[in-house]
């Protein structure tokens, strides 16, 4: 598989998402219930494992005990994927989770995109500097993610020092107020907000990973793996979760959409 770099970690153009590990599906409050049940410890861990067999490099999760718990013993067992974690507002501050993250051995760490979001709409980016700084201090790879395209806007005008953005193509719901997520809380997930990250991320200085694509589970599979292929840069990467409880071999076959549309667009560009 192609990889790209954050920083000094060289990273899978496909990492695999662990939002659903946490129980978030973005969807409704009985399928996180249902993720919650089936995302056992052994379950997560096959799921990583079955990543690593198709040439998945990276996962990119939330700092919260369970998954910290389960990478221990993951990579106790021989497990190789790089970590690259989720601060998580409902348990900490940033600089609490990357100290966190960073014990349990975390290559990079980004602050959620709820809370850029929510610091951005009251006000309060030089948090987002200092937590950013926290984390270089750490020696890990760091990064941002929002929702908001302007986040990434005023993290372009800052030179905020990082190596990634996590860049979310639908600006799904509120959180001026609130940055955590709350099952069962009102999402949209609008056309017009994945054309216009997709067009922002296009102008942005550092790697993206697109994530989201499919908005959790709404969008054709197929037809969100071309959209993005062909909206990546050779910096980018992809990130996105899967539930096998739904399709046994969900990774696999998500790694060859992805596979075979960045294919497709490279010869699409080719033939100009």
């Amino acid at each position: 598989m192609q990889t790209v770099r954050f920083g000094k970690a060289q990273v899978s153009r496909f990492i695999v998402g662990g939002n659903p590990f946490s129980g978030f599906s973005h969807q409704t409050p009985d399928t996180d219930n249902k993720m919650r049940h089936y995302y056992s410890a052994a379950h997560i861990k096959e799921v990583l494992r079955q990543a690593e067999s198709v040439g998945v490099t990276a996962v990119i999760s939330r700092a919260d005990y369970h998954v910290c718990r389960v990478l221990m013993e993951y990579w106790d067992e021989g497990g190789k994927l790089q970590w690259f974690a989720q601060t998580c507002p409902e348990i900490a501050s940033p600089e609490v989770c990357t100290d966190r993250a960073a014990a349990f051995g975390a290559t990079g760490v980004h602050i959620h995109g709820g809370v850029m979001d929510m610091l951005l709409a009251q006000g309060r980016m030089k948090e987002a500097v200092n937590a950013a700084k926290k984390i270089r201090d750490m020696g890990l790879a760091v990064g941002i993610a929002g929702h908001n395209p302007d986040v990434f806007r005023w993290a372009e005008d800052a030179k905020l020092d990082v190596d990634y953005y996590m860049c979310c193509y639908y600006n799904s719901a509120h959180r001026d107020k609130r940055a955590e997520h709350v099952s069962g809380m009102s999402e949209w997930f609008l056309e017009e907000d994945r054309q216009t990250m997709t067009q922002l991320i296009r102008q942005l200085s550092r790697p993206v990973v697109h994530y989201k694509i499919l908005a959790v589970g709404r969008n054709d599979p197929a037809e969100a793996f071309r959209y993005a292929a062909r909206c990546m840069r050779d910096t980018d990467a992809v990130c996105v979760g899967v539930y096998p409880e739904v399709k046994r071999d969900m990774v696999a076959e998500d790694v060859k959409l992805f596979e075979q549309a960045l294919a497709a667009a490279r010869g699409k560009a080719s033939r100009g």
